[in-house]
């Protein structure tokens, strides 16, 4: 598979989330076409990582779970980012815009990394001969999963608008801290997880199928926070009056 493939889909991918974000003509179809990409594309990983990619020397077949757990994680950790910019974002300006969006953002994130890390566990009953192991990389991720499962939670139990988003704001920033954790965990003390699998760290088909998983993935991770982003701001639409999508927040008092 040439390699110019993904990396044309890839910026296929970015350019769409740019062209969102700027052009408002598009957005009530750009999202289905996406979706259809990623779904075209998610066809294509199931051949790819199944048939097309050699078996893993150590792991043989089994290690071919990695094509998906792997990019689940990796886009986990970009929603994340993005919950923490929006959150930084806010408190810079006051908008409802980045608010809704930080609230997307972290709730399709924990979808992933939940999704990742049980993708993990399936790796690691053949793997390691148990489901769990209280594992450095482990139990980093499932603290990192609990801050923004308790991040979602504060924002349901704060029922005032402006606090629920200065709160959550900070929330985020805190929250933020345990990701440079999971990352650096496999390197900082002895564990049983595989350093951070890359294109660069693995053979050249075995990496493009990784690069294939992550650009499927990132079609999803697109559609998913653009319609959860949409719910959020008719929430807010609904419940306090605000102007239509896409309006900034008038500046607080």
């Amino acid at each position: 598979m040439p390699a110019f493939v993904t990396f044309t889909l890839l910026i296929v991918v970015l350019s769409a989330v740019v062209a969102h974000v700027v052009v408002a003509k598009v957005r009530p179809w750009l999202w289905k076409l996406v979706a259809a990409l990623g779904t075209v594309m998610l066809v294509g990983l199931c051949y790819l990582g199944l048939v097309w990619a050699p078996p893993e020397q150590y792991m043989s077949n089994v290690g071919r779970i990695l094509y998906v757990h792997v990019p689940h994680i990796w886009v986990a950790l970009a929603a994340f980012t993005l919950n923490v910019g929006c959150g930084v974002a806010y408190l810079l300006k006051k908008s409802w815009v980045t608010d809704a969006l930080a609230e997307a953002s972290a709730e399709v994130g924990v979808y992933f990394g939940a999704a990742g890390v049980a993708m993990g566990s399936i790796w690691a009953r053949p793997t390691w001969g148990v489901w769990w192991d209280w594992d450095p990389r482990l139990i980093s991720t499932t603290v990192m999963l609990l801050a923004y499962v308790g991040y979602l939670a504060l924002r349901s139990f704060t029922e005032d608008p402006e606090r629920r988003a200065t709160w959550s704001s900070a929330a985020a920033i805190l929250s933020y801290v345990s990701l440079p954790i999971v990352w650096y965990s496999v390197r900082w003390w002895n564990s049983l997880h595989q350093v951070q699998s890359s294109t660069s760290t693995v053979d050249k088909p075995m990496g493009q199928v990784l690069l294939w998983g992550l650009v499927t993935m990132l079609c999803w991770l697109f559609v998913f926070i653009v319609k959860r982003y949409e719910i959020a701001r008719s929430r807010q639409t609904a419940a306090m009056e605000l102007p239509p999508l896409e309006a900034p927040r008038p500046e607080a008092a």
